[in-house]
């Protein structure tokens, strides 16, 4: 007899395992593979054995200092660590994928290294404020890691800045000429930008610099544990005050994706100005060898493709943060199996932020600037028609608004002859409107406007070279 078609198929058996020796004596049977499977996170979470067992060993101590450990057994715990460390660090560990996480992996081999001991160090801890001391203290570390490479790639900009402080190039809005500034002064700004973005992560750090670890599952723990010791000892400026929160929150996470996201927007900003840059149209920048490709079939490219890749990868950090947000969003307290997903986007945001600050740090210290037809450029498109216009306030006495409508109609005029402002005669000047003399043309020379913007944080030369200096001071030293 044949199966009718809505007959559902015979469900496959999936594989079960044997007793869980995590969960002990509540379950008679372990998970099933497929269990195993979506419930592991060792495969990522291994990243964070330094900082599991820096916080293994401050609880160990705290514990022996209260008396709730024998120091013979506070001994054995330690150098236990110790040797897990050195294992893991040379590549012998093994990591078994049916104990879940790096806890449980370093709790297995401390077992099987001193026996019996090793199950006294969970005393009043849970993995749950376990694993939130780790992530801090790992997305702290990642802070300082950051903070190091962008102090380094200020330090690539202000040297550009300070040698091409008297460089005039375009500068523009809505990506039209707009006013003649300097290289330096372009540099600086990008130097600003990653300050804040320097800032905004220290702010974080701030923040997250509070210590879990005692809260315990979530309610705290009815052991004599001195949450300050261990505090201090793993670098906190003190515990957590609520251990429901202590144990549910992951803002310092979501902070961490937040700032790396805006970051990445910078970086993503620098890179497509040197994707157009590097460009024949606009032709300011040669990137060397090092952080260019070519084309398997045109042989004549040189193709921007780190910068491009920078570019790119702002909306894979971008979408690290919306990931870990949508996660966050319908969570109640205090601790959800959601949260394991807080650990891929921070370490996907903090190890591809190192790569493409060190990129566009590279990038940058070892490009060539097209000195000449950035100037060039820089008086195309009566971009001193604004000097102009000031001429005509300073000078002439001439209220801005009119003077701006003079210096359009100047413009036109220009602009139909096929020349520049300064190429007008005077006489065609003095027809739209009379009061301007020969000294108007002082103002129309590139040179002349860039040294006019002497104003606080200004494109003038001098003002150029003060501020790289004073950059110096505040991020480099």
């Amino acid at each position: 007899m044949t199966k009718k078609a809505s007959e559902p198929k015979a469900r496959k058996k999936v594989k079960r395992t044997g007793t869980s020796s995590i969960w002990g004596g509540r379950f008679n049977a372990g998970p099933s593979s497929l269990m195993e499977a979506i419930n592991a996170s060792i495969d990522f979470d291994k990243r964070l054995y330094l900082q599991d067992i820096a916080g293994s060993k401050a609880h160990a101590q705290m514990l022996v200092v209260q008396k709730i450990l024998s120091v013979s057994d506070g001994n054995k715990i330690q150098a236990g660590l110790d040797t897990i460390e050195k294992e893991i660090s040379s590549g012998t560990f093994e990591f078994d994928t049916s104990l879940e996480d790096i806890h449980m992996n370093i709790e297995n081999r401390l077992s099987q290294l001193i026996g019996e001991v090793a199950g006294r160090l969970h005393t009043a801890r849970s993995r749950n404020d376990q694993v939130a001391t780790d992530l801090r203290l790992w997305v702290r570390d990642a802070i300082d890691n950051i903070d190091v490479a962008l102090k380094d790639f200020q330090q690539v900009l202000i040297y550009v800045a300070d040698e091409h402080a008297a460089s005039i190039m375009p500068g523009f809005t809505h990506l039209q000429a707009a006013q003649p500034v300097t290289l330096g002064h372009h540099m600086l700004a990008y130097v600003e930008m990653f300050g804040r973005d320097r800032g905004r992560l220290q702010d974080c750090r701030t923040r997250l610099n509070e210590c879990p670890l005692g809260a315990g599952a979530l309610a705290g723990t009815s052991f004599a544990i001195d949450r300050q010791s261990t505090a201090s000892a793993l670098g906190f400026t003190k515990p957590m005050v609520n251990s429901l929160d202590a144990v549910s929150d992951r803002d310092f996470a979501v902070e961490f994706l937040a700032a790396g996201s805006l970051l990445g927007v910078h970086l993503s900003r620098m890179a497509e100005e040197v994707v157009l840059w590097s460009s024949p149209q606009f032709g300011y920048i040669k990137i060397s060898d090092q952080f260019s490709s070519g084309s398997s079939m045109m042989p004549q490219k040189r193709n921007p493709d780190a910068a491009e890749l920078i570019r790119g990868k702002s909306g894979r950090i971008i979408g690290s943060l919306n990931s870990l947000l949508v996660v966050l969003k319908g969570l109640p307290m205090t601790y959800g199996k959601d949260m394991q997903e807080d650990k891929e986007p921070v370490f996907d945001v903090a190890d591809t932020l190192g790569l493409c600050i060190a990129v566009m740090a590279g990038l940058v210290g070892e490009a060539e600037f097209n000195l000449e037809r950035m100037k060039a450029d820089s008086g195309r498109g009566f971009t001193t028609a604004t000097d102009l216009a000031d001429w005509l306030v300073r000078v002439a006495e001439i209220p801005f608004r009119e003077a701006h409508n003079i210096t359009g109609k100047l413009v036109k005029i220009a602009e139909n002859k096929g020349c520049d402002l300064a190429e007008l005669e005077l006489s065609q000047m003095q027809s739209v409107e009379a009061s301007i003399n020969e000294d108007v043309y002082s103002v129309l020379g590139v040179e002349n406007s860039v040294a006019s913007r002497t104003s606080t944080g200004g494109t003038a030369p001098a003002n150029v070279a003060a501020a790289a200096k004073a950059a110096r001071k505040r991020f480099l030293i």
